[in-house]
């Protein structure tokens, strides 16, 4: 897995390529009904079977690639180190470590390493913004409460 800092923004010609890419592919997923797909390799003239999941997917990488949005991806079941972990997560190594000691994250330890999975981020990240999200519709209907806000407007 690469380091998030290595992580490079396409260059233009890299989002042109990708946008025609992309529109050619997105035209024919339209079009298809079958769970893999043939593609040939114009330069080899050899023909693949890929699922017709990871074509989706290539097209959303190359829709991201062509509006300039740098690419990582990274697998559901990967261990993070606490470094990855907390840049995914947008805080303190530190704080995350408080974190897992607190059981907000399920963690591993390998020696004397914790290791996070990466699914268990998306899901403290995902609870964490419906919090948030529950604590702003209690502030607003608090404020309804008391005049200083109208739903109507």
């Amino acid at each position: 897995m690469n380091n998030l800092e290595e992580i490079k923004r396409p260059t233009k010609q890299e989002q042109k390529t990708a946008m025609e890419s992309y529109n050619a592919i997105s035209a024919m997923l339209a079009q298809l009904n079958s769970s893999t797909v043939e593609i040939e390799i114009e330069e080899t003239k050899e023909k693949i079977k890929i699922p017709l999941h990871a074509l989706k997917l290539l097209a959303k990488i190359l829709e991201a690639t062509s509006k300039g949005n740098p690419i990582s991806i990274i697998p559901i079941a990967a261990e993070l180190t606490t470094q990855a972990a907390a840049e995914f997560l947008g805080c303190s190594r530190p704080h995350l470590v408080k974190l897992l000691e607190e059981g907000e994250i399920p963690f591993t330890k390998v020696g004397k390493h914790r290791r996070v999975k990466f699914e268990d981020c998306v899901g403290y990240k995902k609870r964490k913004r419906e919090e948030r999200e529950a604590l702003l519709v209690e502030i607003m209907k608090g404020d309804e409460e008391i005049g200083l806000y109208d739903s109507q407007c």
